[in-house]
């Protein structure tokens, strides 16, 4: 028999389910303290409630500055699927590591990401998720609420009936816009003309601030929990009477400060990757403008990501701004994508997991966002028939009456959307986790990578000799990672540092610092033309740079070569 995997035994379930913090908090424990030498878990910020947003850096030597890459999920609340599959993206890392003759990658990509560093942030959200988690109260980001502003009436969404859970409460009202499905008692759908009734009106089980006992309000998704940390970066960003959920200044909020100061202090991530839920797409950059204004040599490296997301796991790619708007023409402002993408320069993208849409049988129509505005009535019995053959029941759990201390007799229940409308049914997140880290550790091993090439040693006679050495980036991606990000202060170019023994000596002192310039990488994407042989060629020698000492006397010459965005090669040469 053999011998069980150390990570198997470590592993506490998350595949199968969604982690609360306690959980979570454990399993990242496990491996950093098993895996001292491969693992490290710090903390990017306190949150109000008191909780980690913990940080789990993935290789060996962390503090050696080298090319890496970033995964975070779970960003929005209720989007629990995103910790799960950043989870497995780490154990796959770790296995990688652990277990080298596990078939999880071809060799080739195994080699190259064993030298990448992960940084990976499972859950942005910890007190919200956990709220999420424990009541299934609708939250966007954060449960809390700072405003000075509270003298209008709102929604404050918790538990009335003693039960654990803050779900829907519904009250009969000839005008309400809901009916019930003959097809499927109890599931609410939008009233037609044909309908002949009783209709409902719907509303988040809790209370009304302020509530002068005849006008309800009607309920906003961020009534009581006003910040969406994706509207909280600084790229862009714009106040909230300009962008719902942008909080009142650019990371405001202790998590996504966490994040931008960590980002800042480390230009070498070159890959991004956002997982939130749901609806089955990967959506890429331009946010705020159409492909035409994209740089043509980052879209066409975005075309290698879509390429393999379409193989391993069927979502297509889309762009932000001409499939993924809310409204026409108006961009979203203060995203963790666009910082990643445009500040950063990252290649960087979100990921919608659990394809709820074509798992539903919809088409996609012409902007892919269409999809979350067009589910008709059929649609919504056929998730309900779903949900009761093959989800257990989740989503769609039986009203029971309850008398309401502010609005009298209504029912509550109905609907609880966390587990196979929010995120993926449990059954189905295992594989989900495994596809999407199997396309992130390809966009992983796109990593530049510097080497030493040829280093000659030629004697130029009076005791002095010439020493060149050639530097080179064999990897995939150029030492700036994507293209655009050239125009970047941070991202400064390939240099040379040497120093000498104390038996030899530099003729000219001033040249032990070099600058090299950056270093293109091999790869270029897709759909540039480079496989149609009309006219054969490629680049020249862009991918190398050579350093030239003249030093006097015998010893040692040693040379320090890189940049902070792809970190740096030692090597000491024998005069």
């Amino acid at each position: 028999m053999s011998k069980p995997s150390p990570l198997a035994d470590l592993s506490l379930g998350f595949r199968h389910a969604y982690l609360d913090h306690e959980r979570l908090t454990a399993q990242l424990k496990a491996w950093a303290e098993n895996f001292p030498a491969l693992c490290r878990l710090t903390s990017l910020a306190r949150t109000p409630e008191g909780r980690d947003l913990w940080l789990l850096t993935i290789g060996p030597e962390p503090d050696r500055v080298r090319p890496a890459v970033w995964v975070d999920g779970n960003m929005h609340a209720a989007e629990l699927a995103g910790s799960s599959a950043a989870l497995a993206i780490a154990e796959d890392v770790l296995r990688l590591h652990l277990e080298p003759d596990t078939d999880t990658v071809p060799d080739a990509l195994a080699a190259r990401l064993r030298e990448v560093l992960f940084y990976i942030v499972p859950r942005v959200t910890p007190d919200g998720a956990q709220a999420v988690l424990r009541s299934g109260r609708s939250v966007r980001s954060v449960p809390r609420d700072e405003r000075v502003e509270r003298g209008r009436p709102r929604w404050t969404i918790g538990d009335v009936d003693g039960d654990g859970l803050a779900l829907s409460m519904r009250i009969p009202d000839p005008g309400g816009e809901l009916v019930e499905a003959p097809q499927y008692p109890g599931l609410l759908v939008e009233r037609t003309l044909e309908d002949e009734g009783p209709f409902f009106k719907l509303y988040p089980e809790g209370t009304i601030e302020h509530f002068d006992g005849k006008r309800i309000p009607s309920p906003f998704f961020l009534g009581d929990n006003p910040i969406d940390l994706n509207r909280n970066f600084p790229w862009s960003w714009t106040p909230p009477h300009e962008q719902i959920g942008a909080g009142p200044y650019p990371a405001s909020e202790p998590e996504a400060r966490g994040i931008v100061e960590f980002a800042t202090a480390h230009p070498e991530i070159f890959a991004w990757l956002d997982f939130h839920t749901f609806g089955g797409v990967l959506i890429r950059p331009l946010g705020h403008a159409p492909d035409a204004k994209m740089d043509p040599e980052d879209l066409a490296i975005f075309r290698q990501v879509e390429e393999w997301m379409t193989e391993h796991t069927g979502y297509p790619t889309v762009s932000g701004y001409e499939e993924f708007l809310y409204e026409p023409d108006k961009p979203l402002h203060g995203d963790l994508t666009d910082f990643a993408y445009n500040q950063r320069g990252a290649l960087a993208y979100v990921v919608e997991l659990w394809d709820l849409f074509k798992r539903l049988g919809m088409e996609r129509p012409r902007k892919f966002v269409q999809l979350y505005e067009r589910v008709t009535r059929a649609d919504l019995v056929k998730l309900a028939w779903w949900d009761r053959d093959e989800n257990d029941g989740r989503c769609f759990p039986p009203w029971r009456p309850f008398d309401h201390p502010q609005l009298g007799r209504v029912e509550i229940g109905g609907v609880d959307p966390r587990i196979g409308i929010w995120n993926p049914p449990l059954h189905e997140l295992s594989a989900l986790c495994f596809s999407q880290a199997q396309v992130f550790l390809r966009v992983a091993a796109l990593a530049p990578r510097l080497r030493i090439g040829r280093i000659t040693r030629d004697p130029v006679g009076a005791g002095m000799t010439r020493v060149e050495v050639e530097v080179l980036n064999d990897g995939y991606l150029g030492t700036y990672g994507l293209p655009s990000a050239k125009k970047l202060d941070f991202n400064e170019p390939v240099y040379a540092t040497a120093k000498t023994s104390d038996t030899c000596a530099l003729v000219d002192p001033g040249s032990a610092h070099q600058t090299l310039g950056h270093l293109d990488g091999w790869g270029h994407g897709l759909h540039t033309g480079a496989n149609l042989p009309a006219y054969p060629g490629t680049r020249g020698s862009t991918n190398a740079a050579w350093a030239s000492y003249l030093v006097r006397g015998t010893g040692t010459l040693e040379l320090r070569t890189g940049a902070c965005r792809v970190g740096f090669v030692t090597t000491k040469i024998e005069i």
